[in-house]
């Protein structure tokens, strides 16, 4: 095999590594690896550790488990906001605001916060302004605990464990034990619901756009003032923010 042939299977070998990572939803172990592959121990060996090196897989300190980086997380929120489909996507945002009347997000988790992946503005004054590319935390946003209640338990248990829970609004829930209910709640119901707790007089709430029965790959939400419209405005709107995750779930399988 020639030089070049041998860099090209090389390559494809690695990223078959970062794709399994990927699709796990949850950090595993080499021999996870090596069994999903079929490769031998020594090569997925010394293809994580070149994978270690260029920053775009880590391991935590003293763990023998392996995940894609913030590098690879940052790559694939970018390849959405800016692919193909991110035009079909945005239209079918474009259609929810014209019949909600208020802003419309499609987001996905990356590390420890939510993502705007796309965002169509109201037309209305009285409104938050973020790009996509903004950053949310995930224990006082819809789309927050909605992904969030969807993570694989172990994942999901070790991420409650270490978020930093802070305070946004005296609504926001800062007990351990009551995020885990409220996720339990969130996840039973297939929505999540943003009562004024990352931001005084800001209402939202979040429905998942789902790849199979199981796993949410993002969630589209809209968000509102108080001072314009009910947390009861706002679900009576839930047929229409579910067909749009459906169809939003057909571009992601296409």
């Amino acid at each position: 095999m020639s030089s070049s042939n041998q860099s090209n299977a090389a390559a494809v070998r690695a990223f078959r590594v970062l794709e399994t990572l990927a699709e796990a939803g949850q950090p595993l172990s080499m021999m996870d690896i090596v069994d999903a592959l079929g490769l031998p121990k020594q090569t997925v060996h010394r293809i994580l550790v070149q994978l270690i090196d260029a920053w775009l897989v880590t391991r935590s300190a003293g763990s023998r488990l392996y995940e894609c980086s913030p590098r690879v997380r940052t790559l694939a929120v970018n390849v959405l906001m800016h692919a193909g489909p991110a035009a079909a996507r945005h239209v079918l945002l474009e259609q929810l605001v014209a019949k909600i009347g208020e802003t419309c997000n499609l987001t996905m988790l990356a590390g420890n916060d939510v993502v705007y992946v796309d965002r169509v503005e109201t037309e209305w004054p009285l409104r938050m302004h973020l790009q996509p590319g903004s950053r949310v935390p995930l224990h006082c946003s819809a789309s927050g605990k909605l992904l969030l209640s969807f993570l694989p338990k172990e994942r999901r248990d070790r991420m409650i464990d270490t978020l930093p829970l802070r305070a946004y609004s005296e609504r926001t829930i800062t007990d351990r034990d009551a995020l885990r209910q409220e996720l339990v709640a969130t996840r039973k119901r297939l929505l999540a619901i943003n009562n004024q707790e990352h931001l005084q007089g800001l209402i939202a709430i979040a429905v998942p756009v789902m790849l199979n029965r199981n796993r949410a790959c993002a969630a589209i939400a809209v968000q509102a003032p108080v001072g314009r419209v009910t947390l009861d405005d706002l679900l009576s709107f839930v047929p229409d923010l579910r067909y749009a995750a459906d169809e939003t779930a057909k571009t992601f399988r296409e």
